[in-house]
């Protein structure tokens, strides 16, 4: 009975100890914001945080880091997927700024 007593407290220390990262990320964002970066650097290094906090809550709050790596490998390729699919239709959001350019 001890041990799984032992077991549950460290289980939930490890998701506070996750949750105090996500909430130390959190406040990088907060620093980056203010750093005074312009442009480029400043959307890679919010990109570079938002991946890892997002890739924090998954593994740890959605249960994939102890799934089969079988599961994890379809959850990163279906990620990576969906947004190639996103890329494809942001050009087209640019005519309702600038028109048809061949309708002219």
């Amino acid at each position: 009975m001890a041990q799984i007593v032992q077991e549950g407290g460290y289980k939930k220390s490890r998701y506070v100890v996750v949750y105090v990262c996500i909430m130390v990320i959190a406040a990088l964002q907060f620093v980056v914001a203010y750093s005074g970066a312009q442009g480029g650097q400043l959307v890679a290094e919010f990109l570079t945080l938002a991946i890892v906090e997002a890739v924090l809550a998954v593994l740890f709050f959605m249960h994939l880091w102890v799934d089969s790596r079988g599961l994890l490998m379809f959850v990163g390729i279906f990620t990576v997927a969906a947004i190639l699919g996103m890329q494809y239709g942001w050009p087209d959001a640019f005519r309702q700024l600038y028109g048809v350019p061949w309708a002219h």
